[in-house]
């Protein structure tokens, strides 16, 4: 970065010189590098006070924003998460393996398909828009056609209809008496279920990548007051997401349990119906972000200037790369230069005949966005396999529920509903955290977060190994209590309680704690401005990623070990080998998230307000 001069609007000369701060103590994860003039500085605005700053600015955003942002979304993908493995095998008849296989595969599309949502919101809408527009997607009736004179709509609504009418899924195979009656869902039954199936994902997929993203931006990460009140954000936002799921799998799972599935998608349209509507209620009250156009076409110009300059020498100094300064540049944020990826830094040498060509001559500024995401993927690959292990808990774990004893009193627990055992527990850890950890660690870190991020996500990996290793002995355990009372090839439930299984999804839910919140806090401050949408939505990939793994996984340990989990029996497969399997590739996982947690280096940013810079107090 050129060190410059500039003129005051008194016309006197105000030098300029660096300064180097890290946020939140030696330990911070984030350096800022901030060009501070040392003369007049309070005259020309570098310490900020709420005279010098617009009134109408000041009374948005905050905390108060945030209540409108704690929207009831997550109730209908959570609550469906668990229970569609059940609608499958119950009601479309399909295997166990199948039944997994289309969860997961679900699951996945609909947290991958937030990138198509991070990038509408940061290239063409604002992320309240992106929220709205694709909540509305999920909703009822947006397209209603005419197939066959039977309503066709988009979303949850195409569920109910399919659910609530006979002739467009099988006869389930639980309801058959006798071996010949049980048939196979039909092609077209089958196309009917993915296509609505993914019209919800992909709603999904846009309100995933904007809303936590449009919920940080309530708070300024430039602003020492407000680095606290951020990163408590992310662990309310995990809290209200808990409390809408613990709706979700208790009063939505009775729903489909007793009353049908066909109004248990018509209550899920409703929710997310209000759920917009209250999201829109606090529209006057939020801080949006302008679209700065396209991060993915900027991404391509360094490769392609990179490129074309590869040739060209690198300058000895870094102050002679390519950069925009003070009136020249439109963004508000200017990251600073690097020492990885050297070869990137080529697309920011300058060429006088090219320096308007951005296909040929790229900025610090840009180069240093690309290198980011580049530096991310590293770390979000070696978050995967936690959520590879988080499916199994959506599927296998739910199935081993069905197998045992669910009652309490006159009471049966649905198999659905036992994750409300970790949603409690969670809801309950997350205030600890945020209002007892999270101050005494900062006392001795000196960091707002009381960890920083990589470290939060590195002690979730360890829990979720270990829950892996908990899931193997409760079904050893489980499987016991079937031989010993000579119940194998029996359906009723085992004299064995449900809070057994419990035990695994608990541990696994403390894991999500670290390990979910801290990778969005994560890849919300590490991302450029005009990447937050972008950067949450590759958190959410390692959902994605994990989920598409586990249908690889059963299908390859099924072909390896010559059908572990082939059975429609749990108590003839070996599914407790499965789950050590999963805890030693976890710890194994762990290991390779050390060496890139270690290899990271985080952004430099040079903070820029208008034509005044200010210094940032740690």
């Amino acid at each position: 970065m050129r060190s410059s001069e500039s003129t005051s609007g008194e016309g006197e000369l105000i030098d300029r010189k660096k300064i180097k701060i890290k946020r939140g103590g030696k330990n911070s994860e984030m350096v800022y590098i901030i060009d501070v003039k040392s003369k007049q500085a309070s005259k020309m605005g570098f310490f900020r006070n709420v005279n010098t700053q617009p009134q109408q600015q000041s009374k948005k955003g905050g905390n108060k924003a945030t209540i409108f942002v704690y929207a009831l979304e997550t109730m209908t993908f959570s609550s469906n998460g668990v229970s569609l493995f059940s609608y499958f095998h119950g009601y479309m008849n399909f295997s166990l393996t199948k039944s997994a296989t289309a969860l997961t595969n679900y699951l996945g599309t609909a947290f991958l398909l937030s990138l198509f949502g991070g990038f509408i919101s940061d290239t063409y809408l604002s992320r309240f828009k992106t929220c709205v527009i694709f909540g509305f997607l999920e909703v009822l009736a947006l397209i209603q056609q005419k197939t066959k004179n039977v309503p066709f709509f988009q979303g949850y609504a195409l569920l109910a209809v399919q659910a609530h009418l006979r002739q467009l899924r099988p006869f389930p195979c639980k309801d058959v008496v006798g071996p010949a009656g049980c048939e196979p869902a039909s092609t077209n039954q089958e196309a009917m279920l993915f296509t609505s199936l993914y019209l919800v994902a992909l709603g999904t997929g846009g309100i995933k990548a904007a809303l936590p993203s449009l919920g940080a931006d309530q708070f300024d990460e430039m602003e020492p007051e407000e680095a606290a009140p951020l990163s408590s954000y992310f662990n309310w936002y995990m809290f209200f997401l808990n409390l809408g799921a613990i709706f979700g799998v208790t009063f939505v799972v009775w729903i489909n349990t007793n009353q049908g599935w066909d109004w248990s998608f018509g209550v899920c349209s409703i929710a997310m119906v209000i759920s917009v509507l209250v999201l829109s209620m606090g529209r006057s009250v939020y801080r949006n972000n302008t679209p700065s156009g396209s991060p993915l076409t900027r991404i391509l110009q360094v490769f392609v200037a990179a490129i074309r300059n590869r040739n060209l020498p690198l300058p000895a100094r870094a102050e002679e790369l390519h950069e925009l300064h003070d009136k020249e540049a439109e963004q508000s944020e200017t990251l600073q230069r690097t020492d990885q990826f050297r070869f990137l830094d080529h697309a920011a040498i300058v060429r006088q005949s090219a320096v308007t060509d951005t296909w040929k001559t790229c900025t610090v500024t840009q180069v240093e966005e690309t290198k980011i995401i580049v530096r991310m993927l590293p770390i979000i690959l070696s978050t995967v396999f936690m959520n590879t292990c988080l499916a199994q808990l959506q599927t296998f774990s739910i199935q081993q529920s069905t197998t045992t004893d669910r009652k309490i009193g006159n009471f049966q627990i649905p198999a659905s509903s036992i994750p409300l055992i970790p949603l409690l527990f969670m809801s309950i850890l997350i205030p600890l955290y945020d209002q007892v950890f999270v101050p005494t660690a900062r006392k001795f870190t000196g960091i707002p977060t009381g960890i920083t991020h990589l470290q939060r996500v590195g002690i979730g990996l360890v829990l979720s190994a270990i829950s892996m290793g908990v899931s193997g002995i409760v079904e050893t355990h489980r499987k016991s209590v079937a031989v010993k009372h000579n119940m194998v090839d029996s359906s009723d439930p085992l004299p064995m309680s449900i809070f057994w299984i419990g035990i695994q999804y608990a541990i696994f839910g403390v894991a999500d704690i670290f390990t979910l919140v801290g990778l969005l806090n994560f890849f919300y401050a590490e991302s450029s401005l005009g990447m937050k949408s972008l950067g949450t939505a590759i958190s959410w990939c390692s959902f994605a990623f994990g989920y598409y793994t586990s249908t690889v996984v059963v299908n390859v340990v099924n072909s390896v070990s010559g059908g572990w989990l082939a059975s429609d029996n749990l108590n003839r497969d070996k599914l407790e080998y499965f789950y050590w399997l999963l805890a030693g590739l976890s710890v194994v996982n762990f290991g390779v998230y050390l060496l890139c947690a270690s290899w990271y280096k985080h952004k430099k940013v040079l903070v820029k307000h208008g034509d005044s810079d200010y210094v940032e107090n740690s």
